[in-house]
């Protein structure tokens, strides 16, 4: 029976075009399908956000991290904004690969109770830190804390370097903030390579 259907299809000019017109329809299909499943992280990206805006704000409010739902495995633990980008994003703690599908996360460094420490930030490229590409250097960072405190910084370059290679100083002369994303921007693969912000602590 398929066999006849398709010897039909096939057999003449009108067999041809049906046949074309559905291999077209299932290559739009297809087209669609892998579109939705590439569209599935920038929209959890987003929708989480939201979350943990609402997160944030109950954090301050209570001066301890709020979980943004409850089984969440992360917590708010700072907002940074650029101004002039009008970016703002949610920071999250555990520094862990499932915390980085919601938001930026704040990763552990051995300067954490030093004086002038250096604070890491580590997001995707394709949707949290897809903006790094278009900061400059004198751009101004804010980051606050769920403590209420506010700190600025200023950015001063940038840089890639391998994944194995990243280090900071550790005693800068002044406090300083590193984003950190995988580099470069718009690659469908994961490489060794990273593209680091940095910014220093100013007094505005």
């Amino acid at each position: 029976m398929i066999r006849a259907v398709i010897r039909a299809m096939t057999g003449g000019r009108a067999g041809r075009r049906v046949l074309s017109t559905l291999l077209l329809a299932a290559l739009c299909v297809a087209g669609l399908a892998l579109m939705a499943r590439g569209a599935v992280i920038p929209a959890k990206a987003w929708a989480a956000q939201i979350l943990l805006n609402r997160a944030f704000d109950a954090s301050v409010a209570r001066h301890k991290s709020v979980r943004p739902w409850p089984w969440a495995d992360t917590a708010p633990v700072a907002r940074v904004t650029l101004p002039r980008l009008g970016v703002s994003q949610i920071v999250l703690s555990g520094g862990s690969g499932q915390a980085m599908a919601f938001g930026p996360t704040l990763m552990p460094t051995r300067s954490a109770g030093a004086v002038r420490p250096v604070t890491v930030m580590a997001a995707h490229r394709d949707t949290h830190f897809a903006f790094l590409q278009s900061t400059r250097v004198g751009d101004r960072v804010e980051v606050e804390g769920i403590d209420g405190q506010r700190t600025s910084y200023r950015i001063v370059g940038a840089k890639v370097v391998r994944w194995d290679r990243f280090a900071y100083p550790a005693d800068p002369a002044r406090p300083l903030l590193a984003l950190t994303t995988c580099n470069p921007f718009g690659a469908t693969t994961h490489g060794p390579l990273r593209y680091v912000v940095w910014a220093e602590r100013f007094a505005p």
